[in-house]
C-alpha cells in the first residue's frame, strides 16, 4: 500500500452521514456508513448493515461490497471541505451520485 493510499484509508475511517446528490438513488435519510481499518458497513437506521471492505482505486477508494451485494460497488474521491464525493456503481454502470459527511 502506498503512503497516498494509507491515508486516503485512514481519512475514511469514522462514521459518516450519506446525502443524495443524482441519479436513481432512493433518498438517503437515516444512510450512514461505519468505517475501521479496511472495512466497514452501510446502515439503513437500526437495520443490519451490509458489509464492504475498501480498495485503492483510480485517486480514491471502491468500498465493494460483500455477497448477496457484491455487484455494488461505491467509487469515492476525497472533496476539498473534508466530504467524499462518490458513485454508486452497478458493474462498470454509474447509477448515482452522493456524498459523504462526517458526523
Amino acid at each position: 500500500m502506498t503512503v497516498l493510499e494509507e491515508n486516503q484509508f485512514k481519512a475514511l475511517e469514522g462514521d459518516w452521514s450519506v446525502e443524495r446528490l443524482s441519479g436513481l438513488l432512493p433518498p438517503m435519510l437515516g444512510v450512514r456508513k461505519r468505517i475501521r481499518g479496511g472495512c466497514g458497513e452501510t446502515r439503513l437506521g437500526c437495520l443490519p448493515g451490509v458489509p464492504f471492505y475498501i480498495q485503492a482505486h483510480e485517486g480514491g477508494v471502491a468500498l465493494i461490497y460483500l455477497p448477496p451485494f457484491s455487484m455494488f460497488i461505491d467509487k469515492l474521491w476525497p472533496a476539498p471541505d473534508g466530504s467524499w464525493l462518490g458513485h454508486w456503481t452497478l458493474g462498470n454502470r454509474r447509477l448515482g451520485k452522493f456524498r459523504l459527511v462526517r458526523r
